[in-house]
């Protein structure tokens, strides 16, 4: 029996198990993989890479901080895998991980309020809190394409890459998806492939990270201030450093306007989805921004053709993820590389020998399929986590997720998500986040055990007002209104749900302070 189960061995899982040990609570985690590093354990694509800089995608506690240098602005993912091994050293919490187990099953017993949970080695655990740290992009979406059961070449994931070395040289290569992952890889395929086949669906903005060698000017004053560092996270909507927007779009010249594009497109990364003040929601200064972009790919495609199809058109900059790259345009004026628009010409099957569209087969050796996750829900779902009554998450959030805070739901009691729906989630940066709601957690955990209650849920009235929070906050946004996936659509009417918190992490994290002065309002304990 443990006063704490901890799911997820990620950025989330491996603070919060730490946290909870630190404040003398009995805590035990459990992770499906065989080491720690969550997203970044299984993402090992040629190419991984974080789009936010190392010196802010950091746990801010200042003995690790002071000690761990990274190489590169924005750091890939063996860097990251062995930054997050080294932070789980530290703090010694592997050994309270049972690794190479899923969890299965999750049942809340009323009568002990505990959760049993089981697991697919037979392992059970019970524990009085469930904290699900796995994160909201972390279940990996299975392609199901007609015929891919008879193709003899190789197909791998890239949210599952496998461990050994996956043969590329020289092979006539097929890599379908071109989100934020399929921009990362596909530059890196195409020098050592024989040939490469790009089947592209949705032409997707991307900007260029300006990645390089980290400055280590830069990293010794944010070392000589860390604590202030982590304040100024706390302050900040992303919970990084990114400049936000100068100011709506038509108070500048058009002159001005250029000039503010140039510098934020040569700053690199997510600078360029906050340019303007009003881009995510006027569609007028959005336009301003995406066809400076659509300007950069058609001077950088030297193929007209090639770069109309790789022109954004579908949806406004900043209404799905904006992608960041290393060379990604650049890899289409190579002689090995095709583009091919699938929305024009569809994927029809799989055949023994590659992939036939609607015009034409493609020979390939390996299929890389960047497809992605199932977002925010996916590793929640597969838990299997229920009530007494059994009643699951999927039950509850049948039409749209529905939290309080974007911690607990209402239903499921002694159940803490981390970066779970209407919490800031990928809007933000995972390691500020991460420590923020774990810490309000382990907070919430003490005030129970204070006040002698063994059980915690939110009230019906709070959760409702929270999840209208998020919709007024999200109403105004582009957005909001664009088919994506922090979208939930209710297929009978059409009603739409915003999934993460768009208020920004400086809000969100200024509520919870606020509520934990107020005695934790809005929670039931008993």
């Amino acid at each position: 029996m443990h006063d704490v189960i901890v799911v997820g061995a990620g950025i989330g899982g491996i603070y919060a198990v730490h946290r909870f040990a630190r404040q003398g609570l009995s805590v035990v985690g459990v992770e499906g993989a065989s080491g720690v590093g969550g997203v970044w354990y299984h993402n090992r694509y040629p190419g991984a890479r974080v789009d936010l800089e190392g010196i802010y995608y950091s746990y801010f506690d200042p003995e690790l901080y002071r000690e761990w240098t990274w190489t590169e602005r924005y750091p890939s993912q063996p860097e990251l895998l062995a930054y997050l091994d080294f932070a789980a050293e530290r703090w010694d919490v592997k050994r309270r991980f049972h690794f190479d187990t899923w969890v299965t099953g999750a049942t809340f017993d009323p009568a002990a309020d505990r959760y049993t949970v089981t697991t697919d080695t037979g392992l059970t655990l019970q524990g009085r809190f469930l904290v699900m740290a796995t994160g909201p992009l972390s279940a990996a979406r299975v392609p199901d394409f007609p015929g891919l059961d008879e193709f003899r070449g190789e197909t791998v994931l890239t949210a599952q890459w496998p461990d050994e070395p996956v043969e590329i040289d020289g092979r006539r290569v097929g890599v379908i998806g071109t989100s934020a992952t399929g921009v990362q890889v596909i530059p890196m395929l195409a020098p050592r492939a024989g040939h490469l086949y790009v089947f592209q669906r949705t032409a997707n903005y991307s900007v260029p990270a300006q990645n390089g060698p980290a400055d280590p000017e830069r990293h010794n004053a944010h070392v000589a201030q860390v604590e202030e560092l982590a304040q100024r996270c706390l302050q900040h909507p992303g919970g990084t450093d990114l400049p936000l927007g100068a100011g709506p779009a038509a108070s500048f010249s058009a002159e001005e306007r250029t000039a503010l594009l140039e510098r934020r497109w040569a700053y690199g990364g997510h600078a360029m989805g906050t340019v303007f003040t009003d881009q995510g929601t006027d569609l007028s200064a959005n336009e301003m921004v995406a066809e400076f972009v659509r300007a950069k790919i058609r001077e950088i495609v030297a193929d007209p053709g090639t770069a109309e199809k790789l022109m954004p058109t579908a949806y406004p900059i900043g209404t799905r993820r904006l992608c960041v790259d290393t060379g990604y345009y650049r890899t289409f004026n190579r002689d090995n590389v095709t583009l091919v628009d699938i929305r024009t010409d569809p994927i029809e099957r799989f055949t023994e020998t590659g992939i036939r569209t609607g015009s034409g087969h493609y020979e390939c050796d390996l299929v890389v399929f960047a497809t992605g996750f199932e977002p925010f829900t996916g590793s929640l779902y597969r838990a299997g986590i229920r009530n007494a009554e059994g009643v699951g998450l999927a039950d509850l959030w049948a039409r749209g997720p529905q939290t309080y805070l974007g911690l607990q739901v209402r239903g499921l009691p002694n159940l803490f998500i981390v970066n779970g729906p209407g919490s800031p989630s990928v809007l933000a940066n995972f390691f500020p986040t991460s420590v923020q709601q774990a810490d309000f957690i382990g907070d919430l955990i003490a005030h129970m055990a204070r006040h002698g209650h063994t059980r915690v849920e939110p009230t019906r009235e709070a959760q409702r007002e929270w999840t209208a929070h998020v919709a007024e906050m999200a109403a105004p946004m582009l957005r909001y209104r664009t088919p994506n996936y922090m979208v939930h659509v209710n297929e009978d009417d059409g009603s739409r749900v915003f999934i993460p918190y768009p208020g920004g992490f400086d809000r969100h994290a200024r509520k919870c302070a606020e509520v934990a002065a107020d005695g934790y309002a809005g929670f039931a304990f008993s």
